[in-house]
């Protein structure tokens, strides 16, 4: 198995950061990333970017952080009793993006390291990441260049990758307490560190170049459509559940806010504005049912 090299995952997770950053600056054409650079007491450090009130983004926020420690959170130890008095090394790029129009969709993105090391024993690391994509109003034609392009950059690791991974974000990504879907999916992965490093770092370089592939074609198709008050608080409405998902299933979330990462980037997934509606139900054959009729299911897309 090959020796995991920090310095070389660390560089394209800072490569990925201003790339994605720089095309939703060209495809937005007004808002720019403001950036903040922290430093943790604990160990580590990282570059928080965020966008707000654009042309075609409300809100954008794109993360990178490497974090460190001689031990982990006890959640994390409990999960995990092998990394035990190990000390740890994690870090990733993880952005979200909530539009304007509600016709975009919200996306999600992310790709992370993890690494534990004791003296005289061999390190234990795994890559994880993935991508998933959460519509207000659904388009067949988009969430099948979706999973095409999910797939596609799955494909040279192995026919079995893209179904397993897409299984994997719709069991993730699901909202347990509603009985719901956060969004259409797409690929979700964790614990990968087979069969070697070089395999598992090239897979994660796929889906994380990859991401704006499946995305931004969407964005352009739909930014200029016309909406009004009705969509825009359907919109709001729906934001809810990725509120509740974040805050109660997610665990990126919950590792973070542990190991006393630094709040504001943890939360910026958060949308700017959102609003819950006691016993809501959308009016039958319109398109806000068409959302959870023919979209929030379980479906093989491509």
């Amino acid at each position: 198995m090959n020796i995991p090299n920090l310095s070389q995952v660390k560089d394209f997770f800072l490569s990925l950061q201003d790339r994605i950053c720089q095309q939703l600056e060209q495809i937005d054409g007004k808002a720019v990333f403001m950036e903040d650079y922290w430093q943790r007491e604990e160990g580590g450090s990282g570059r928080s970017r965020v966008l707000t009130s654009g042309n075609v983004f409300e809100q954008a926020g794109v993360n990178f952080s490497h974090v460190m420690g001689t031990s982990l959170p006890g959640s994390a130890s409990a999960q995990r009793p092998e990394l035990a008095g190990r000390s740890y090394q994690a870090m990733g790029v993880s952005l979200v993006i909530h539009p304007q129009n509600p016709y975009v969709p919200t996306s999600h993105a992310n790709v992370r390291f993890f690494i534990a090391e004791k003296e005289g024993e061999p390190p234990v690391w795994w890559f994880g990441g993935g991508f998933d994509l959460t519509p207000y109003y659904g388009f067949k034609e988009d969430v099948i260049h979706w999973h095409t392009i999910a797939k596609t950059l799955c494909q040279p690791f192995g026919d079995d990758i893209y179904p397993k991974y897409k299984e994997w974000c719709d069991s993730y990504f699901f909202l347990k307490h509603r009985n719901e879907p956060r969004g259409i999916g797409g690929l979700f992965y964790d614990d990968l560190n087979t069969p070697d490093f070089d395999t598992c770092f090239k897979l994660t370089q796929a889906v994380g170049n990859g991401f704006l592939s499946a995305y931004l074609p969407i964005v352009e198709k739909r930014k200029d459509m016309v909406w009004g008050e009705r969509e825009r608080q359907f919109q709001l409405y729906r934001r809810g559940r990725y509120v509740e998902f974040n805050l109660v299933w997610d665990r990126g979330t919950l590792f973070g806010l542990q190991s006393g990462g630094r709040t504001e980037s943890i939360l910026m997934s958060m949308p700017p504005l959102v609003r819950w509606e006691y016993g809501y139900s959308p009016e039958p054959d319109s398109p806000e049912s068409e959302l959870y009729t023919s979209f929030l299911i379980k479906k093989d897309w491509v």
